[in-house]
């Protein structure tokens, strides 16, 4: 499968239906440099129905919910048809959502509301969020930005650490 060429890919279960790929920031935007793991659920009804994923490591997007890493995905789940394959989704869709962000349908509604009214406030947090959570230091759990500091934000409700088990056991729900 050409995804395996382009990224790691680590299986996370019994099933070949869930696994975790890591995922590298597109070019030229303020995810560049980062790295994250997304974990990768397939229906029983793949290829005809879409895939769910999610981020494990935290991202700050106004279409990616910040407590639970869930991505809105709709072009993925309106425009899917069984001719795509995961390339496409990490090759294309997670790409252009990291890089045109839909601030008008947010699941994170402080990023879209940075996004749309302070713009380099938003890349500058971005940027922030990927030093201190997306590097290969941060997805191996050391003590400087691992997936379960909730950083400077205060918001101390919900740590994405849980979904950052490479064991499988998680319960982690990715759908809209």
């Amino acid at each position: 499968m050409k995804l395996y060429e382009k990224h790691e890919v680590n299986l996370t279960g019994d099933s070949l239906k869930e696994f975790v790929v890591k995922f590298y920031g597109p070019k030229e935007t303020p995810y560049e440099g980062g790295v994250w793991r997304i974990k990768v659920e397939l229906p029983d009804k793949y290829p005809f129905k879409s895939p769910s994923i999610g981020f494990m490591n935290k991202i700050y997007h106004p279409n990616i919910d910040f407590a639970s890493g869930s991505v809105c995905l709709d072009v993925i789940n309106q425009t899917w048809t069984p001719l795509y394959d995961l390339s496409n989704v990490f090759d294309s869709f997670i790409p252009q959502l990291l890089t045109y962000p839909n601030p008008t349908d947010p699941l994170n509604g402080d990023a879209a509301s940075l996004y749309l009214h302070k713009p380099e406030d938003y890349n500058t947090r971005v940027v922030d969020y990927v030093k201190k959570y997306a590097t290969e230091e941060a997805l191996n759990g050391s003590a400087n930005g691992g997936a379960g500091d909730m950083g400077d934000d205060g918001d101390s409700e919900s740590s994405m650490s849980e979904y950052g088990d490479d064991d499988g056991d998680e319960d982690f729900d990715m759908e809209m």
